[in-house]
This record gives structure tokens, sequence and C-alpha cells, in this order.
């Protein structure tokens, strides 16, 4: 977030380059064949703007599946496909929009949603046996 905007394009190499070259879903490399989309992790259908915190890549096979479903829910629903999704990325993205919007202010619709996002992720290691971590080392 902040800075000078970047148009879609831009914003889908910003987060391959942080993120590298695989779908956060389903975990296939990017090919020719195989192309990247731009994926909102709270979807803008429940608040979530376009700034590079809400952004990872994906393939269009998983951006258009998802369609507005939740990330939790579309997670589990990847682990039941027999794909090997990237947690810690979707945990990383929404975590750091909780901080942008600490920062930045505003996104009243997406506040609420994000803490339930969270907190389910978090239902859900536990569930797992997985202990929780967020990126900042806090549990």
């Amino acid at each position: 977030m902040g800075g000078m905007a970047l148009d879609r394009a831009a914003r889908l190499q910003a987060a391959l380059d942080r993120d590298g070259a695989t779908c956060v879903w389903c975990g296939r490399a990017f090919t020719a064949l195989i192309r990247p989309t731009t994926e909102h992790v709270v979807p803008r259908v429940k608040g979530g703007p376009s700034w590079p915190e809400n952004e990872v890549a994906a393939c269009r096979r998983c951006n258009s599946d998802r369609g507005h479903r939740g990330p939790v829910e579309w997670l589990e629903e990847c682990r039941r496909r027999g794909w090997t999704p990237d947690g810690a990325r979707i945990a990383r993205s929404l975590e750091d929009m909780v901080a942008a919007i600490a920062r930045a202010g505003g996104q009243r619709r997406a506040r609420p949603y994000l803490d339930a996002q969270l907190r389910r992720l978090r239902r859900q290691d536990a569930a797992q046996g997985l202990a929780y971590r967020s990126s900042r080392g806090v549990a």
C-alpha cells in the first residue's frame, strides 16, 4: 500500500516478484499454458481493496473456481482436492492487510471479514495440530 498506484499488470508482477511464480491455491508453477492472474485474498465484494497486501498470484482455474468464497474456505477446498495451497502466504496476506488498514484507515467492510478469516484460520490450524504462527512471530 502507499506510494504511487500501480496498474493491474504491475501489481501482478509485484505479487510474482514477492511470492514466486506459483499459484497460491494449487501450487502449480506458472508457464505459457498456466498463466497467472491477480487474486484478491479478501474478495472485492467483501470490501477487499486492490492493494498489494491483498493481492496474490493465482492460476486462472483457481481464481475462477474460487469465485467469492472466503480464503479459508477455499484453502480447505483446495486441500480436499489434493492440491498444495500455500497457507502461509494466505496468512501473511491477511495479516499484512490488517497492518495496512491500521496504517491507512478506511476499509470498514473488510475489517470484520479479516478478523473472522484470521480466527477461522487459527482454529483450522489448531484442529489439524498445527501451531498457528503469524509472520510476526506471534501465536
